[in-house]
C-alpha cells in the first residue's frame, strides 16, 4: 500500500527551500493518514466510547496530536498565541496511566467532533505556514524551531500506531471497514520454528547527536556491552506456537506468570492473546475491522508479561531456560543480519511502513539473512527495562518523554511493526510499554548467557538528573546560612492567611515538598508543574514512602541522600495530596475550587505570565487566598520580552516594577494584604550556593 508509506525527512541537506519542501509533504502524509484511520470508527458517537478501561475517549487521541503542535510550539515561543485554550488543555496529557494522567470522565466535557475536526484544519494551516517560514539552516539541530516542527510529526506517527491499536480493541459493531486498509490474506498452519546461532558481538548502542535522522532524547548517548554467542528463535512466536502454551492451561497456571503477571490475569480475566476471539470452541483473529479464521502463521499479539510467561511455560516443557532477547542482543541480531538504516533501507522487504498491509502477514514472509521479521511485522518486546544511555540528556520541550518511564515497570520494544513508520522504524528507535499494555507486539525467544542487566529498582532517575536532584536538595536537603525551608515557609505563612482550609493548590510545585506542608493545614491539596520531572518526585514519595537524590559536593562527587515520608512526617499527609501535570497557563477546567493558591516563584519562567494571572481567579473561591513569590529574574529563554511583566523601560521611558504591574492586574479582583520579601538558598556543591531574595505577595479574592 505505497500511498500509505513514505521515508523519513532527513536532517541534512544544501537546500533549505528544497528542505522546507519535504518537510511540508512529510507533514501533510502524517496528518491525513492520522485522521484517515480515524475512519474505521463507524460513526461520531463512537468517538466517545473507550476501548478499555485504562484510557480516555477516542476523541482524546483525535484532539490529543494537533494540540501537541500547539502546546509545543507554545512552550519553545515559536508561537505566542493559543489557536483553542480549552482543547490544549483537555487534549494535552493523559495516556500511559502515571499516577499524573487524568482519566476521571466527570473532569471533562467532550467537544463535538466536526469542532475537532475543524479544530486540526487550524492547526495544519498555522503548522504548514511556520514550516515555509521559520528560520531553517541545515543541517537541523535540536535547537532549531524546525526540530519541534518534526517533533511534532513524529509525535503523531506514534500516535498512527497506537491508536490503530485502540481501534482493534474496540467491539466490531462500533468499526466498520476501509477498502484502503488491505489486510493480509497469506493465512495458513504455522512453520516450525528453531534456533538460529547469532555469534558474539560487539554492540555498541545510542547514536551521535549530528546524527543525519531526527531522534527522541533516549536514543543520544552510549551504551556498550560485548554480547555473548547466544540463540534466536528463526521466527517470531506464531499463532500457532502460542495456541501451545493456551490449550496446555498456560493462562490458569500460576507458575508460569510472576507477581505483575498473576495481578494481570486477576483484573483482566483473559484466558488468551487479545486479538483471539472464541465462539464455539472455534478461535477467531481480529485485524483491524473483521473477524477472521485463525491465521496460525502470523505472529501472536501478547503483552510483556504473556510474553515471559509462554518463555517460563516453554522453558519447563522442554528443560532448557528460554528468555526474552535484551536490548543488547536484539541489536546483535539485527548487526548480524546486515541490515541498513534509514535511508538506506529497503522497506519493500519488509512489513512495515504500512508498504503492504495493515494488518500482520506469516512469520517465514520476510527473511533476513535466515532469520523471519528481524524488523517490521510487529514489536518484539524485550527483557531490558527502559533507562537512559551514559550521557542521556532530556530535549526542553518534551522533558516528559523518556524519564517517567525509566522506572523499571516499562519494558523496551524492538524491531516495529506493520504500523510503524517514520521515527519507530529508524535503527536507533527505542520505545517502552508498560508490560500489560497491548502494542501490535509479539516476540521471539533466546536461550542466552547473558546475564547483564539494566536493574533501576534501586535507582531513582532523578538521582542521576541534575537539576532535579537540585531541587530535591532544595526542598527536601539541609538548610544553610540561617536561611529556612522555603517550600516550608511558603506553605507556612500561606495557610496562615487562608480562612477557609478545604482545598489548596500548590502551583509550580516543583518536588512537592510544600504540597505536603500545605497538606498539614488543608484536606486537600493538589500539586501543579510543568515538569514530569518535578511532579514524578512528589507522586513518588506519596505511593512508594520516599524521595531520593544526589547533592553535587564537588567535581563529580556526590553524596546519596533519601528520605522516609515518615522521616519527613508526611506518612498521613498522603492520601490528602495529589499531583498532576499541567500548563499554569491553560489550566484542565477541573482545577477549581481552591480555599488557597500558591504560586512559587513561578511567574517569570512562565511563557505568558498574563494568561496565568488573568485566568487565576475564577479558580479561587470568594475571600481565597493568592500567594505569589518570585525574585522577578525575567529572562527571554523563558519570557519572550514583550511578555514580561516588569524589568524593563517602556515606551514613555519610564522602569516598570512586576509589583506594579500584579497591582494593576490583580487589583481588579483581589487586594493585596501583605508583602514581604523571603530568602531561599539553592546548594550548587558543598562551597557554591545561589542566594536570593523572592518577594512574597498574598492576594485576597474580593
Amino acid at each position: 500500500m505505497r500511498e500509505f508509506s513514505t521515508d523519513p525527512v532527513t536532517l541534512t541537506g544544501n537546500n533549505s527551500n528544497k528542505k522546507r519542501h519535504e518537510i511540508r509533504e512529510y507533514f501533510h502524509h502524517t496528518f491525513n493518514l492520522f485522521e484517515k484511520i480515524f475512519e474505521l470508527l463507524k460513526e461520531d458517537e463512537v468517538f466517545y466510547k473507550k476501548s478499555e478501561p485504562t484510557r480516555h475517549p477516542m476523541i482524546f487521541y483525535f484532539g490529543h496530536t494537533a494540540t501537541f503542535f500547539i502546546n509545543k510550539l507554545i512552550s519553545m515561543n515559536l508561537i505566542q498565541k493559543r489557536i483553542n485554550r480549552e482543547f490544549e488543555s483537555i487534549f494535552a496529557v493523559g495516556v500511559d496511566e502515571m499516577a499524573w494522567d487524568d482519566i476521571t470522565s466527570s473532569h471533562y466535557k467532550w467537544p463535538q467532533v466536526q469542532d475537532v475536526r475543524a479544530y486540526r484544519n487550524q492547526v495544519r494551516e498555522l503548522v504548514d505556514s511556520l514550516i515555509m517560514h521559520i528560520p531553517l539552516t541545515l543541517p537541523i539541530t535540536e535547537d532549531s524551531g524546525m526540530w519541534i516542527i518534526l517533533m511534532g510529526i513524529e509525535h503523531e506517527r506514534i500516535h498512527i500506531e497506537t491508536s490503530l491499536v485502540l481501534h482493534r480493541q474496540i467491539p466490531l459493531e462500533f468499526v466498520k471497514e476501509v477498502k484502503e486498509f488491505n489486510i493480509c490474506t497469506q493465512t495458513g498452519e504455522a512453520p516450525q520454528n528453531s534456533m538460529t546461532v547469532i555469534p558474539s558481538w560487539h554492540v555498541e548502542l545510542g547514536k551521535e547527536k549530528n546524527h543525519h535522522l531526527y531522534g527522541w532524547d533516549n536514543e543520544y548517548g552510549k551504551y556498550i556491552e560485548d554480547v555473548k554467542e547466544f540463540q534466536a528463535s528463526k521466527y517470531l512466536v506464531s499463532n500457532g506456537e502460542f495456541m501451545e502454551f493456551v490449550k496446555d492451561g498456560g493462562y490458569e497456571t500460576p507458575e508460569f506468570w510472576d507477581e505483575e503477571g498473576q495481578k494481570f490475569l486477576q483484573i483482566s480475566g483473559a484466558k488468551h492473546p487479545p486479538f483471539w476471539h472464541v465462539e464455539n470452541g472455534v478461535y477467531q483473529y481480529r485485524t483491524l475491522s473483521a473477524h477472521i479464521h485463525m491465521p496460525y502463521n502470523w505472529p501472536v499479539d501478547v503483552n510483556a508479561l504473556e510474553a515471559e510467561a509462554f518463555c517460563r511455560y516453554k522453558s519447563q516443557k522442554e528443560g532448557v531456560r528460554y528468555t526474552l532477547p535484551s536490548e543488547a542482543e536484539y541489536r546483535a541480531l539485527y548487526e548480524y543480519c546486515g541490515l541498513k538504516d534509514l535511508p538506506e533501507f529497503d522497506d519493500s522487504q519488509a512489513n512495515l511502513n504500512f508498504t503492504h498491509y495493515f494488518s500482520a502477514s506469516p512469520v517465514d514472509r520476510f527473511m533476513f539473512h535466515g532469520i523471519g521479521d528481524v524488523v517490521g511485522n510487529v514489536w518484539q518486546w524485550s527483557r531490558t527495562p527502559f533507562f537512559g544511555f551514559e550521557g542521556f540528556e532530556v530535549h526542553p520541550a518534551y522533558d516528559d518523554f523518556s524519564v517517567p518511564t525509566f522506572d523499571d515497570k516499562h519494558a523496551i520494544i524492538k524491531g516495529s511493526s506493520w504500523a510503524s513508520s517514520g521515527n519507530l522504524i529508524m535503527k536507533h528507535a527505542r520505545y517502552a510499554f508498560r508490560k500489560h499494555f497491548y502494542q501490535n507486539a509479539g516476540f521471539r525467544y533466546v536461550i542466552s548467557s547473558n546475564e547483564k542487566e539494566i536493574i533501576l529498582e534501586n535507582e531513582d532517575i532523578y538521582e542521576s538528573d541534575a537539576l532535579v536532584s537540585q531541587y530535591c536538595e532544595f526542598q527536601y536537603g539541609d538548610e544553610h546560612f540561617g536561611v529556612k525551608n522555603f517550600a516550608n515557609e511558603c506553605a507556612r505563612i500561606a495557610s496562615s492567611f487562608a480562612v477557609n482550609k478545604t482545598k489548596a493548590l500548590d502551583l509550580g510545585c516543583a518536588t512537592g515538598r510544600a504540597t505536603f506542608e500545605l497538606a498539614k493545614e488543608f484536606d486537600e491539596v493538589e500539586g501543579i508543574d510543568f515538569s514530569v520531572r518535578f511532579v514524578q518526585v512528589g507522586a513518588k514519595l506519596k505511593s512508594d514512602g520516599y524521595v531520593a537524590f544526589s547533592s553535587k559536593e564537588e567535581g563529580d562527587l556526590l553524596i546519596h541522600k533519601k528520605l522516609s515520608v515518615e522521616e519527613l512526617g508526611y506518612e498521613k499527609l498522603k492520601e490528602k495530596v495529589s499531583f498532576w501535570q499541567g500548563d499554569a497557563c491553560n489550566l484542565k477546567p477541573n482545577f477549581s475550587g481552591y480555599d488557597l493558591v500558591m504560586a512559587t516563584n513561578l511567574i517569570d519562567r512562565l511563557y505568558n505570565p498574563m494568561l496565568f494571572l488573568q485566568s487565576i481567579e475564577e479558580r479561587i473561591n470568594e475571600n481565597g487566598i493568592l500567594v505569589i513569590t518570585s525574585p522577578y529574574t525575567w529572562q527571554e529563554s523563558s519570557t519572550s520580552k514583550e511578555l514580561w511583566l516588569g524589568g524593563f523601560v517602556d515606551k514613555e521611558g519610564n522602569e516598570v516594577k512586576t509589583i506594579q504591574t500584579l497591582k494593576d492586574i490583580l487589583g481588579k479582583k483581589f487586594e493585596l494584604i501583605h508583602l514581604q520579601d523571603l530568602p531561599f538558598v539553592i546548594k550548587e556543591s558543598a562551597r557554591k550556593f545561589q542566594h536570593t531574595i523572592s518577594q512574597l505577595s498574598v492576594w485576597k479574592k474580593k
